[in-house]
């Protein structure tokens, strides 16, 4: 009697527990996940409370721009001409653009957000990936920067927001640093699934982005568009902690290792001399000089 293989079994076995193992979070992915719930609580009460709501006020500024910024990028990835990126005290902004394909350049506002969102979150699991990341969202802010003109209330944000990363990077060795990028990455999140779901869902806003996409495809309301853009920005939330915990299983002490040799803050005791001297002081410096000449140009 022939015998009977059970190698696709055994494999399926081998792949679940592998999978388990890489979805199972150690001590410091723990801490991660209850700080990012932490967040989550503080955020969905201070949303809507008087007065209190202003401790996030600038952070929901920053995700508009992350908004914006994603309808530019997808208009330059579509041969349109960005003419501007402004931001109203309101909340609101509008990226002004001639070209284009608007079956792209419309939903790139919430999904290119809520994808930044999710790829914060994933690098908010790891110091090395954090300071990564801060670094991706100093080219964001400067891009911003050249699209912003005179949108006083877009230079202030930006520059308020880069004191913050400057002063979270040297906070006990880039930690603090990994946690405003969580919290960042949490903020843009949430921020996406409330405006979806009261510009598109709850109540019909004339003019949003679902509206209008609703206009040019003609065969589903706005609201079915607003339920797509809703689901997508929660797998994109969920696949940014999944990504967190199987990508970064270091512990807190080998991050910390780990971040003492990559971009090390001067005069820590891993930093290397020529590096830590002048590696940050020349980003910055170079930064700075950047931003001033934007704003020659631009006034």
């Amino acid at each position: 009697m022939p015998s009977v293989h059970t190698y696709p079994e055994h494999n399926f076995a081998v792949f679940a527990r592998d999978a388990r193992d890489s979805l199972t979070p150690n001590e410091t992915q723990r801490t991660t996940l209850i700080v990012a719930a932490c967040y989550i609580v503080a955020i969905a009460i201070l949303w809507h409370l008087p007065y209190l709501s202003a401790i996030i006020y600038p952070f929901k500024l920053l995700t508009v721009g992350f908004h914006e910024m994603s309808h530019a990028i997808a208009g330059v990835l579509t041969c349109a001409h960005i003419h501007s990126i402004e931001l109203d005290p309101d909340e609101g902004g509008a990226t002004r653009m001639s070209g284009g394909i608007p079956w792209i350049t419309l939903p790139a506002g919430y999904l290119g957000s809520s994808l930044i969102g999710a790829a914060l979150i994933t690098c908010g699991f790891n110091d090395n990936a954090s300071k990564v990341a801060s670094l991706a969202m100093a080219a964001f802010f400067l891009f911003t920067l050249w699209w912003a003109r005179r949108n006083w209330l877009t230079w202030l944000l930006i520059l308020g927001m880069s004191g913050l990363i400057v002063l979270f990077w040297f906070v006990a060795g880039g930690v603090a640093l990994r946690y405003f990028v969580l919290f960042i990455g949490v903020m843009s999140c949430m921020y996406v699934l409330w405006d979806v779901v009261d510009d598109t869902i709850a109540r019909k806003v004339n003019g949003s982005d679902a509206s209008s996409f609703a206009e040019i495809c003609g065969c589903c309301p706005s609201q079915v568009w607003g339920v797509i853009w809703l689901i997508q920005a929660f797998a994109f939330f969920a696949a940014g902690v999944i990504v967190g915990l199987v990508a970064f299983k270091q512990s807190a002490a080998q991050q910390k290792a780990d971040a003492a040799h990559f971009l090390p803050v001067p005069g820590s005791s891993g930093a290397l001399p020529s590096f830590a001297a002048s590696g940050l002081s020349a980003t910055l410096l170079c930064t700075s000089a950047t931003a001033l000449v934007l704003l020659q140009q631009r006034w």
